[in-house]
């Protein structure tokens, strides 16, 4: 009965596709469709009567990545950005081990995001393309291997939150809930006094620890060192370290070598 059922739906479809209207009314909304292929059903017949078959259409794979993106919270500009228009050449060697370690990353996240050490610090100099690098890994996560991740820019995420508190509790759980969290620019401005407020910090700690019991990977970008991320609050400071043991880059030296920004400056 279940085949006989699934043969005539197959039937009144066949008909329908092969009628002059069905035709007609195709090929004026051609060009309304995200996919041609299946015509955005997600899948199409395929096969010669009375032997088709419903085929899964492959758009499946980028309208998932597509939806994870909009989710993600990443800005369009931050979409373009790439390890291939991420810049080594003629870079100080610290760059080039922010880059390798970011890629190396990316390309072990399978294997170690269940583990302790599953996440990643770039930290230091502004204007070294740690930004870049976590962006870079966020849109292949997202693109490649179809993981959801959230973009937190501190400064603004926590304007944001300061100015409509009836947000806090839902952007905290899908802060703590998320795949991969990347948090961007962590106690920026670094040399304000206080770096943090107590709510802040407080707020910070409540996310981070949740996903540190629960080894959940976290991305951080920060102008600060590991040993000043610990003197704001040693405790979420540790928790940082702890997870991003083994992928932890710290940028120091000349700002006119090191920030991207400056190049081309000529003292006077």
């Amino acid at each position: 009965m279940a085949n006989q059922n699934i043969n005539e739906v197959l039937e009144k479809l066949h008909q329908r596709t092969q009628s002059p209207e069905a035709k007609s009314a195709e090929s004026e909304e051609e060009r309304q469709y995200e996919c041609q292929k299946c015509k955005d059903q997600l899948g199409y017949i395929q096969g010669e009567w009375p032997n088709e078959v419903w085929v899964r259409c492959n758009c499946i794979e980028w309208r998932r990545a597509k939806r994870l993106m909009k989710s993600s919270d990443i800005t369009e500009e931050f979409k373009k950005l790439g390890f291939k228009n991420f810049i080594t050449d003629g870079k100080p060697q610290v760059i080039k081990e922010a880059f390798d370690c970011a890629l190396e990353y990316f390309q072990e996240f399978d294997a170690i995001k269940r583990l302790r050490q599953n996440s990643i610090a770039l930290l230091g100099q502004p204007g070294a393309g740690k930004t870049h690098l976590l962006t870079a890994i966020a849109n292949n996560l997202i693109n490649r291997l179809h993981v959801p991740v959230l973009y937190f820019p501190y400064v603004e995420g926590f304007n944001d939150l300061k100015d409509d508190f009836d947000k806090l509790e839902e952007k905290s759980e899908r802060m703590k809930k998320i795949d991969v969290l990347f948090v961007d620019d962590l106690f920026k401005p670094a040399k304000s006094k206080p770096r943090a407020t107590d709510w802040q910090v407080e707020q910070m700690y409540a996310v981070i620890n949740h996903r540190y019991l629960n080894h959940m990977p976290i991305m951080v970008s920060s102008e600060l060192t590991v040993d000043e991320l610990c003197n704001i609050d040693e405790a979420l400071g540790t928790r940082i370290y702890q997870m991003c043991q083994d992928y932890t880059v710290v940028i120091q030296g000349d700002r006119k070598v090191l920030n991207h920004r400056l190049e081309g400056l000529v003292d006077v």
